[in-house]
């Protein structure tokens, strides 16, 4: 099994590198380190110009030759410079060629720095993809040989959610990781004056946590049942006013990564966000897993869950 990483054909892919390695390191699993450029077009229609593809494909080598140097020792990695229509086209067909069970990018260069931002490729492969999608904060780095130490799944209390936490839980069993589950109430600035006052919304918040606390309690003693139980289980709920708020009130330490699972709104087979979880995404400070349904249900068989 392999782990498929998108590298950019301008070599500014540093933080992709580090969350591959890290990955890999606590796998084992072999890298697929890939850069896209546009193939060619069918004959008799309008003509990618020779020189431009020549000079991609000779960006897209140096690239990879700067890959070479950042991909750490002891990682198996191979480098492929893979003609497609587009970059999540030919991200997708790898990842199907190599039977990878993640796909590994980066985050946009536009973004805050410490945090996922999300780019067009990123966003087409969030909607897209049949594999797992793994995402680095801009600017992440780890320490050589760093493995992950805490799988951290975004758990909302709901029926829904239970597939990844047992998946989550399995993967963290299988790279002697602890588990967290954790939540995030929000309280968005209220629009106008009611006769409630603060007190109202406190009692909603008040009442949705408590909701949370007992339905993660009975997720723990799931996990518990499983063949396989992590090294720790543990529980957080984060309060903000934002989204980002919330999710800076839990504590975050190397080696964590967060586990976000596809809305049942979405096919099963493929990755699809809802509009909680994809806010979750664009704020998290550590890398992300995004599971479709269908990775966490091979997960949960994997584990007699």
């Amino acid at each position: 099994m392999t782990l498929v990483v998108g590298y950019a054909p301008d070599g500014k892919s540093t933080a992709t590198i580090h969350l591959a390695a890290l990955l890999a390191a606590s796998t084992g699993e072999d890298l697929v380190v890939c850069s896209i450029i546009p193939s060619a077009p069918a004959p008799g229609l309008a003509r990618i110009d020779g020189d431009f593809r020549d000079y991609m494909a000779t960006a897209a080598s140096a690239a990879l030759d700067t890959a070479r140097q950042e991909v750490p020792q002891g990682i198996s990695a191979t480098y492929v410079v893979h003609e497609a229509p587009s970059t999540s086209t030919g991200i997708l067909e790898l990842a199907n060629r190599h039977a990878a069970t993640i796909i590994v990018l980066g985050s946009s260069s536009a973004g805050v720095f410490g945090h996922v931002a999300l780019g067009s490729v990123t966003s087409r492969l969030l909607y897209s993809s049949d594999v797992s999608v793994a995402l680095s904060p801009r600017g992440f780095r780890v320490k050589p040989n760093q493995t992950i130490a805490r799988v951290t799944a975004a758990y909302d209390g709901t029926l829904e959610q239970d597939e990844l936490v047992l998946a989550s839980a399995a993967v963290a069993a299988r790279l002697k990781a602890s588990l967290r589950l954790a939540a995030f109430a929000v309280r968005g600035p209220t629009p106008y004056t009611t006769q409630l006052g603060s007190d109202g919304e406190n009692l909603v918040v008040a009442t949705w946590v408590g909701d949370v606390e007992r339905q993660t309690a009975a997720a723990i003693d799931r996990v518990r049942a499983l063949p396989d139980v992590p090294d720790g289980l543990t529980s957080a709920i984060g309060h903000g006013r934002t989204w980002s708020e919330a999710l800076e009130d839990i504590d975050w330490q190397p080696g964590d990564i967060l586990a976000v699972g596809s809305s049942k709104s979405g096919p099963v087979a493929r990755v699809f966000l809802g509009s909680r979880a994809i806010k979750i995404v664009r704020d998290s400070p550590v890398p992300v897993v995004v599971v479709p349904r269908s990775a966490a249900a091979r997960l949960v068989d994997s584990a007699g869950g």
